[in-house]
């Protein structure tokens, strides 16, 4: 058995039971002890985030402002996983594999409104900076400093490394196929852009993202809407296409090798969490520095990105590559994508898709960075951080030379190992949660 099969009959087993169940089961769990605040609480949700918006306030003392930390989870969480990832997961689970990404970040909100709320509760000042995440709810709020240890590693190697081989490795796919640029190239120019930005530490991330973040998201969704324009009698076909897929095997057509029902829903779940990281434990460690008045106003803007990603920019891409019908031209990953916006754009198309993934997944290799830093500096001090970043910009590197496939199943091994201490912690915590939104609930009838 080769690498590629092995990771695949892990994941297999990881993703079709294990985390499925976990994830739905926690995520239907606190959706429903949180009465559906997704939807109640939405209109305050988005006067939160436009207040923040359009607020020129810089200085929070040490910590950063609510819509900063937004941006920066939402760089984390727009990458790669909404272009090439969502592409992945029609190519292997069909379809209707968009239905269950649907629905896994519909019930995922009340997660990731857990872990904000968690984060804002335990955060401490470490060498007198405001630091917080998963680390630390585990060992101060659960009291088990072994899973937390676990959880740091996992994070480390999930996202510092492994994860930021996925977005250099779609970068440098990308660039190759619209400007026949030599992948490595990509990767020593993108380690190095990003060197220069982290050595800023989080507030130039933050910035960075705060002013990158709007800008990347607006231009990608306006070229969605001009091919979902031009190929508007698919759009209702294109619905009924996922909602069917979702329940029901599709056979083989033109270059689509066909999918079942188990698929799609691996599919959708685990490129779904891939993109919006709802219960992953990523976000966490950006939320946990916003400066607001109770943690429950982060838990709302949490679920704000996970509504951008999820329900905009990754629908955006899954309906764009259906509608064209390319999801069967046989082409997966960033290809995919690439191809339905080449019918869409015509030999714009390419160059579009390249530069949109340059943004996504560069901010994303930030916030990414900056989760493995915070675990770092739990498990080891500061006096590892360069090290750490020297390992990050190498593995960026690295990911540009890899395939496709091999690199993705890495992702989803690693993604899973360190979402398991995580749920585990949120359910271990759930009456402090509750505890928090009861008092949020009261204060704000």
């Amino acid at each position: 058995m080769d690498i590629l099969s092995l990771l695949q009959t892990i994941n297999s087993f990881l993703w079709n039971y294990v985390l499925l169940f976990l994830l739905l089961g926690t995520g239907i769990l606190f959706t429903i002890r949180l009465r559906f605040i997704q939807i109640r609480r939405l209109p305050m949700m988005v006067k939160h985030i436009y207040s923040g918006f359009v607020s020129k306030k810089k200085k929070v003392g040490d910590g950063i402002s609510s819509f900063q930390a937004l941006s920066t989870a939402v760089a984390a969480q727009v990458g790669t996983g909404n272009l090439a990832g969502v592409a992945t997961a029609i190519a292997f689970g069909g379809p209707g594999a968009i239905f269950w990404m649907w629905v896994s970040a519909f019930f995922g909100m009340g997660t990731i409104f857990a872990e904000a709320v968690l984060a804002q509760k335990f955060r401490q000042k470490v060498d007198g900076q405001l630091t917080g995440g998963p680390a630390y709810y585990i060992r101060h709020g659960l009291g088990n400093k072994y899973l937390a240890g676990f959880f740091a590693i996992s994070v480390i190697i999930a996202l510092g490394f492994i994860g930021n081989m996925v977005q250099s490795n779609s970068i440098g796919e990308a660039f190759y196929k619209a400007f026949h640029v030599p992948k490595i190239a990509v990767g020593i120019i993108v380690a190095t852009l990003i060197g220069l930005v982290i050595v800023g530490g989080i507030r130039r991330i933050s910035v960075f993202a705060e002013r990158v973040v709007p800008m990347m998201a607006l231009l990608y969704i306006a070229g969605s809407v001009v091919i979902l324009v031009i190929y508007s009698d698919q759009f209702i076909p294109t619905f009924q296409l996922i909602f069917e897929a979702a329940f029901t095997p599709q056979s083989a057509t033109g270059g689509f090798i066909g999918a079942t029902v188990k698929e799609a829903i691996r599919y959708g779940f685990a490129r779904g969490l891939f993109s919006n990281e709802a219960g992953m434990g990523s976000t966490p460690h950006a939320h946990a520095l916003a400066k607001v008045k109770h943690p429950a106003e982060q838990g709302m803007v949490a679920i704000m990105g996970v509504i951008i990603d999820t329900f905009i920019i990754c629908t955006m891409t899954a309906l764009v590559i259906l509608s064209t019908g390319a999801y069967t031209s046989g082409k997966k990953g960033i290809d995919l994508t690439q191809e339905a916006f080449t019918l869409g754009l015509g030999s714009f198309g390419y160059p579009f898709i390249a530069i949109c993934l340059l943004f996504f997944a560069f901010t994303t290799i930030l916030g990414w960075y900056f989760f493995g830093e915070v675990n770092v500096k739990y498990l080891f001090g500061t006096r590892f951080i360069p090290i750490y970043r020297v390992f990050v910009l190498s593995f960026i590197v690295l990911g540009t030379t890899l395939q496709v496939p091999v690199v993705w199943e890495l992702a989803d091994l690693f993604n899973g190992l360190m979402v398991i201490p995580n749920l585990l912690a949120l359910l271990g915590l759930i009456s402090i949660v509750m505890k928090t939104f009861h008092d949020f609930e009261q204060t704000n009838k």
